[in-house]
């Protein structure tokens, strides 16, 4: 049985084809996993730098602003970075994965 990769490839290599006009049209606009997973992180720096804003005016004893308030947001800005952490260590799992797989 004699398999040659490129005839198998051959099937493949118009696939990307199709999909680029699509692409072109979302000008400006991040598509995809790398968007999403920046959307995140910008996110989750936001509700850090707001928690740690909160932290600092409780600390000046400002009134307008609560103590519970300012734990809430420290909470908020924990778990999204505990979250943010997990899918780190996913992606590097799953790299080191397919790092791993014999070709």
């Amino acid at each position: 049985m004699d398999m040659r990769i490129t005839s198998s490839l051959a099937p493949l290599t118009g696939a990307g084809q199709a999909r680029r006009p699509a692409a072109a049209q979302n000008e400006g606009k991040e598509v995809g996993f790398a968007g999403a997973l920046k959307g995140a992180l910008q996110s989750v720096s936001t509700a850090q730098n707001h928690a740690a804003n909160l932290q600092t005016e409780v600390q000046m004893e400002n009134p307008a602003v609560s103590l519970e308030e300012t734990m809430v947001a420290i909470q908020k800005a924990q778990i999204g970075f505990q979250a943010t952490l997990h899918v780190r260590n996913r992606m590097v799992q799953a790299y080191t994965d397919i790092m791993n797989m014999q070709v």
